[in-house]
């Protein structure tokens, strides 16, 4: 499988990023929407994280379990979707977006069942842990 992605390349950046924002959130000077916005934010990524790790252990999966891989890819929409319609901040809509296109470059792979590059997948999904933390 070309570049594929590891569970933990995905979740520890994640779970790194939370634990960041929250060692960081008590020391600042932000007001209480501000720092509930931040949490969300973290919240959200780790779902998402945990929605591109469906998605990297569905295709990695020794059969290739195409139902699976499916249903992970249309809950990792879904999320997506919510976040995007749920934030105001124009750089998590950018990396919301960056997101959908790769869901939608690995989709349109299984469609002509070609194994889909998870790489820049995981790379989008860390890039939203990013925006999330500041």
């Amino acid at each position: 499988m070309p570049d594929s992605i590891t569970r933990a390349g995905i979740a520890r950046p994640a779970t790194l990023a939370v634990v960041a924002l929250i060692a960081v959130l008590p020391l600042s000077v932000v007001s209480c929407s501000a720092v509930q916005k931040a949490i969300d934010c973290g919240n959200t990524a780790i779902t998402i994280s945990g929605d591109v790790n469906d998605v990297v252990n569905a295709y990695n999966n020794v059969n290739n379990d195409a139902a699976a891989a499916g249903q992970a890819l249309q809950k990792l929409k879904t999320d997506l979707d919510q976040l995007g319609k749920n934030s105001s901040n124009t750089d998590v809509a950018k990396a919301v977006t960056d997101l959908n296109t790769q869901v939608d470059k690995i989709q349109q792979a299984a469609n002509n069942k070609q194994v889909p590059d998870l790489k820049p997948l995981g790379d989008a999904a860390g890039n939203l842990t990013k925006v999330c933390t500041g």
